[in-house]
Order: C-alpha cells, then structure tokens, then sequence
C-alpha cells in the first residue's frame, strides 16, 4: 500500500509491491540452526587412522561415535587415503579444484579419504564463481540432462499422459510424478508409464509415494528409477523418520536388485525444518548426508536443498550453499540432480540468477524436477522453473548456448503428441477393462494448458482405477500387451525396450541416462574437462536445436511483410520526384526531410502507423503551428540527425524536420551540430499520430522564432529494444541499401490516396 505523507520516501513503498517483498529474510543465528557455511559447533576438521580402521572422526572418538559417523567411518573413508588427503591444507585443495591442471580423478580419489568437515571447510574456500567452475569440471557424466515433475491437481491420468508426452518431446531425461491423494499412485504411475513410452523411448520415470508402496510398483515394472530415500546428517532427524543409514541401504540394493535406477534426497535445511540440527551450519549437516550416501553405494544424490531450498534462501549466503553442496556430491563421484526444484523465491530476478550457474555449468540433471506443467499442477509444489517460464528456459539456453537439457517444440507437433498419448491411455484403460473416458474428456485434455481447464477424471474416480490396478496386480507387461492389442505398437515397443534396459542394469551405472537408444553414462561418457575445448561443447548440430525457439524474424521474413504492406499501401501515397531541391526563401517554411525508402519500399512506421496517415498529421501540424510544409527526399543518408540537418539547411526558416520510414524523427536548426537538435522522437513503436502532429506544429513554432513546449512521447520504461531492435535492423537495411553517396536532395510532390484511419 502506498504510505501517503512526508515521513517515508515512496520509493520504499514501490518497492514493498515487488514480488521480492513475498520473500522473508532470516537473521544468522547459529544456534538457531541458521547458518549457511559454517557455525561454532561444526567440528574441526581430523581423523585418527589405527591398524586401518578409523579410530576418531572430526574430534568424535569411536566410542563416541554416533550411528552416522560409525556408518560414515565404516564404509566411507579409504583408511589408506585418509591421512593424506587430511593433512593437505584445505585452501590448497580448493585451488586444486579449480586448477584445470588438476585431473578429476585425482581429487576424487583424496575426498573418499576426507570427513565431511573437511569436505565443508574446503568447498567453503571458494566463490561462487569457482563453486560452479568446479562443478563444471567435477561432474561425473559430460553430457548434461534435465529431469521434469509431470503432475496436476486432479491426479488425472489423461492429462498426466499427454503431459508426459511433451515432456518427452521437449527433451527430458527422466519424469517424476506424485498425486495429491496418495491412493492414485498407481494410476499416475501407468499413466506417466504410457506418456513417456510416446514419441521415443528411453526416458526414465518414477512414483514419488511412500516407500513400500513405490517399492512396490518399481516391481510392477511402472517406474524405472527412485530417488526419494532420504537420508539426515543427523541421528534424532534419522529417528524421527524411523529410519537409520543401514535401512537406507537396504532399500537402495531392494531397488538396485530389481533394475531400478536409485538416488538418495537429501538436503541443506531438512535438518532444521525437522527440528533436529545441533546448532550445527547446513553445509556440515550435508556433507554428512553426503558421505552416507556414498558409503550406502547408491549411484547419487537428489540435493541442492529440495524441500529445505526455500528457508536455505532466506539465509545470507544460501544459495551459494546450495551450490557447495552439489559441488561435494559430485567431488564425491555421485551422479547428482542439482535441486532447483522447490521455488525458493517469488522473485522472477532470484529465479533467473539461481539457475544460471547450473545452467553454464551444465549437471547431470539440472532440475531434480524442472515443472514442465503449471505451478499450481505441481503437486510437489512449484518447482523453480515451471511450465509458464518454460520458453524462458529455453531463451536462456539459446543466450549462454548452454545446453540445459531441453529442446524447443514445434507448436503444431503438440497436439498430436498430447491427442496421441490420450487415446494410448484411453486404450489401455478399456483394455484392461479399468474405465472408459469419454470422447469429450479426450478433447478437453489434448488443448488444455493445465487442469482447471480440463473436463476430466476427478480425484475420487481416478482412486477407483488406481486401487483396480494395484488389486488385480497388473504389472507393466499387461500395459504393454493392451497398448499392442489396441493398435499402439510403437509405444508398446518403446516401453518393452525400458523394461528390457532393467534386464541388462545397464542404467544402473552413476549419472546415466538413455540418449538415442543407448546408455549414457560416467563410463563411456566421462567428464573429460581440462580447460579450454575440452569437456562438453554444444556442437553446431545441436546448437541449431537450441536456436529454434519461437518466433525467430530473419530478414527474408521481414522483406516480404514489408513487401505486401508496400503493395498495399501503394495506393495510399504518392510521391513524385519534380527534380532537385533549391534551398528555400520562405520563413515560414519547414522542410520535412525523408529517408530514402520512405513511400518507395516502406510504408508504415515500426508502431504499425501507414506513412500516408503520419504525414498527413505531421502536415497539418505544421500548418496549425502557422508554417508551410515542404517534402524532400534525401539520398546521402539515412539517419535522423542528418536527414534533419539536411533538412533545416534546405529550409527557408533554417528548422527542417528529419523523418525515417520507420518512424523516427527529429526537429533540427541549421546552425546546430548534428546530435545537438531541437527535439527527437527516438521511440518510434510508442509515437502516435498525436504526437506527429504536435512535432509539426513545434517545428512551426521554431521557424517563427517562437519556444514552444518540447513533445515528450511517454515511455513507462519498456524494452524497446528487445521488442523491436531485431526488426529495425532489418528494416533500416533496406534504408541504407538505397543510399547513394554525394546524392543531391529531391524536391517531392505527395499525394494521397485513401488514407487510413
């Protein structure tokens, strides 16, 4: 609310309707918890090796041990690295992490001999800048990718399949569902299941529910990866979750024995959203987590705050503990999904600078669950990025020509895809005998942008499919005979090849992922960075695939629009040539002085005004203002100042007004320099008649010595550049193309046709 009075300057008051201010700011307390890199009861950095078990650990001696440092001591640290990487100086193993000279394998070797304070106080050394310059250099797979939340508010799986579809086509590794009603996992996972298999096979999904039950229907064949076992850094937030680092483990091998990909989730401010953080910093806490994982032999991590991103953010320096925290997971060798998915601002500024340097450093996933549907279908809550910022996404892969895992669609392609994938899903469900969705529920779906606009399965109806599928134990065969029964063969194939992918465990190796129908992994795609030219580079072919985002102007486009609009405009102004311009005599005279493509090959302004209607408004303004117009077309130039100064020497009264093809203007004085003139319309796109007619009328004034108001065209601080500038090249091409150097000026009889409104 604007605060009325003397007492606050309103600026702050501005301010306080920014988006930003929805955000809420923490104090650093650390004996609160809240502390981002480091807090007085994180222990120092040692460990004490005797007859190759670890004795001590960060100042814990074994006795002491709880059951996070006993796992963290028993499977984690190498005892024959351990007293070397320990006694190297922590800021000389942050050096080393940004030396290109440095080669990953090394560091990775000395962090399996590191403790998770040692691991915190190194990455801690660095900037952001060399935070996600390590990154880049220490991340297991070349390659980068990108994983999707497909999900929506009705738990609809007609809307879940055609969701998944265009997630498949936009380029998305793997696709990660859950439901609002917990009984509807089922059916979300067979529906996902069958939207993936659309288009091409090979991309990974997986049910986020509770984890028997997602156990469970990993063993029906309808998700191919996990990565929802969280793990604390520790042991009352271990407790409370009735869970300890040896049940982690043993769920992780339940997955891994029946093919199915596993990462843990963990995460800087889980600690402290539980209740359970010793006063200890969020960075200590993870790294904790960090090393548990690696002990358990899961092939990675889903980190980078997740749930806890959002009061992360509200700390000074948290999101560059995110990032830490992602740079010690893949120092660690885990294959790593990079967060970035709980929205941890409403700051669109926040949002863009948060993903930024994932995306210049590229991560095996950058998004742990990019929205590819709307905020408020996301039932994991709004991601980071959603399906509303989705072509911004996209722009800024373009921008950076990063590859952030995604590839821009073809508008048209869409609705096949979603059609497609609705009538799979129907199919299976009729053939199944599960349900029978309508002709119109189909239609809704395939156009709707999210579920407030669908006419489809409530939460309630899709419960009853969900337990049918769950009760009658289908498995994710059934599906693929009833899509080949129905006639989708392709789409049976597709998913007949993922289920055979877990036959092999081929998948099963850290950071892969299924391109072109192979395996992509840290074995056969390793990350090779040493520096300029190594590592991953967009090549040409896939850089073309990054640039075809919407609405691209290139210049053959923007010729033939001016080309109709000249045919059209033709006949609605007239400008003969009578032969060379003499300088003028009357004092009343304004010389309007025209570009060269002016009336011959351009015949409307930038904003969309036909330059017959702009001259007619200009003329009479000069006639309004007592003066007398006179139209010359210049043929030595075509910029403003000087076909306004041309003008104003040409004209009797010394005023002379410069005007483009498209739209700008300038009022000169002969005696003035070139960029010092009496006034400029510089933003054409916003200038209206109005103002032309009022710019003729000044120029009037000026001849007869009189000091009129200045036209100011009002600008509420648009990008004009971005909206026009590409399009004003091009056009201002075709002025240039017609300029003849040393070209007299022409003297210009105008007629008008029909002039349009």
């Amino acid at each position: 609310m604007m605060v009325q009075g003397s007492n606050r300057w309103r600026r702050f008051a501005e301010w306080d309707e920014r988006p930003l201010r929805l955000d809420k700011f923490a104090a650093e307390d650390a004996a609160s918890g809240f502390s981002a890199f480091s807090s007085p009861s994180d222990p120092k950095p040692s460990v004490g090796i005797v007859e190759g078990q670890v004795s001590s650990l960060d100042g814990v001696p074994a006795a002491d041990f709880d059951m996070i440092d006993l796992f963290i001591a028993k499977y984690h640290i190498d005892p024959a690295v351990a007293p070397e990487a320990m006694a190297i100086p922590s800021p000389q193993i942050a050096r080393m992490l940004v030396d290109m000279n440095v080669p990953r394998a090394e560091l990775v070797r000395l962090a399996h001999g590191m403790t998770p304070a040692k691991l915190a106080e190194v990455v801690a050394e660095l900037s952001a800048l060399e935070i996600a310059f390590a990154y880049s250099k220490m991340r297991a797979r070349k390659t980068p990718g990108n994983q999707a939340h497909v999900t929506n508010a009705k738990d609809d799986p007609l809307q879940l399949a055609a969701d998944a579809a265009v997630a498949v086509a936009l380029g998305f590794d793997e696709i990660e569902t859950t439901m609002r009603v917990s009984r509807n996992a089922w059916s979300n996972a067979v529906a996902c299941c069958v939207g993936a298999a659309v288009g091409r096979w090979g991309v990974l999904f997986q049910c986020s529910s509770e984890e028997a039950e997602e156990l469970r229907i990993g063993m029906a064949g309808f998700s191919s990866y996990a990565e929802t076992v969280s793990v604390y850094g520790t042991e009352r937030a271990f407790i409370d979750g009735d869970d300890t680092p040896w049940s982690k483990a043993f769920l992780a091998a339940a997955y891994a024995s029946r093919g199915i990909k596993m990462r843990c989730t963990s995460g800087a401010g889980s600690e402290l959203l539980m209740g359970f953080h010793e006063s200890k910093s969020l960075l200590y806490l993870e790294a904790r987590c960090l090393c548990l994982q690696r002990a358990m032999g899961v092939q990675g991590t889903q980190n980078g705050g997740i749930d806890g991103a959002p009061l992360t953010a509200t700390m000074p320096g948290g999101f560059r503990e995110l990032m830490a925290e992602n740079l010690i997971a893949v120092w660690l060798d885990l294959e790593c999904a990079s967060g970035n998915d709980a929205r941890p601002t409403e700051s669109e500024i926040r949002v863009g600078a948060k993903i930024l340097p994932y995306l210049i450093a590229g991560s095996d996933l950058i998004c742990s669950g990019f929205g590819s549907i709307l905020k408020y279908d996301n039932s994991f809550n709004p991601s980071l990025l959603n399906g509303e910022e989705l072509e911004d996404y996209l722009v800024l892969q373009r921008d950076f020509e990063a590859d952030g895992g995604l590839t821009p669609i073809a508008e048209e392609a869409t609705l096949d895809l979603r059609r497609r994938a609705t009538d799979a899903i129907a199919a299976v469900f009729e053939e199944l005998d599960l349900a029978s969705p309508s002709a119109a529920m189909l239609a809704s779906v395939v156009v709707a942008s999210g579920s407030d606009e669908t006419e489809s399965y409530r939460p309630g109806e899709v419960a009853v499919i969900s337990e049918a599928i769950k009760a009658r134990a289908l498995s994710v065969i059934d599906v693929i005979r009833a899509l080949a029964a129905r006639g989708f063969r392709e789409e049976a194939e597709n998913l007949l090849q993922l289920v055979k992918l877990r036959v092999s465990g081929d998948y099963l190796q850290t950071s892969a992922v299924v391109r072109g129908g192979r395996v992509l992994s840290a074995i056969n795609d390793p990350n090779d960075y040493q520096g300029p030219g190594t590592g991953y580079r967009v090549s040409e072919a896939r850089r073309q695939e990054l640039n075809a985002i919407r609405d691209v102007l290139d210049r053959e486009t923007v010729l033939n629009q001016e080309a109709e609009v000249a045919r059209r405009s033709a006949r609605e102004l007239s400008l003969k040539v009578m032969g060379p311009a003499e300088i003028g005599t009357d004092g009343a005279e304004v010389v309007v002085g025209v570009s060269p493509g002016f009336g011959v090959k351009l015949f409307r302004t930038v904003g969309g005004i036909p330059l017959a209607a702009l001259m007619t408004e200009m003329v009479a303004g000069i006639e309004e203002g007592g003066g007398r117009a006179r139209i010359v077309r210049m043929r030595h130039t075509a910029d403003t100042s000087f076909l306004g100064l041309s003008a104003a020497r040409l004209s009797g009264s010394g005023i002379g007004i410069g005007l483009q093809a498209k739209g700008t203007a300038v009022i000169h004085q002969a005696d003035r320099l070139p960029h010092n003139n009496l006034e400029l319309f510089s933003n054409s796109p916003i200038t209206q008649l109005s103002h032309y007619r009022r710019l003729g009328y000044n120029a009037a004034q000026y001849a007869q010595g009189l000091a009129p108001e200045p036209v100011v065209v009002p600008t509420r601080g648009e990008a004009m550049g971005s909206r026009y500038h590409a399009r004003v090249a091009l056009i201002y091409a075709i002025e240039t193309e017609l300029t003849e150097d040393g070209a007299a000026p022409e003297e210009i009889m105008m007629s008008f046709g029909r002039v349009p409104a």
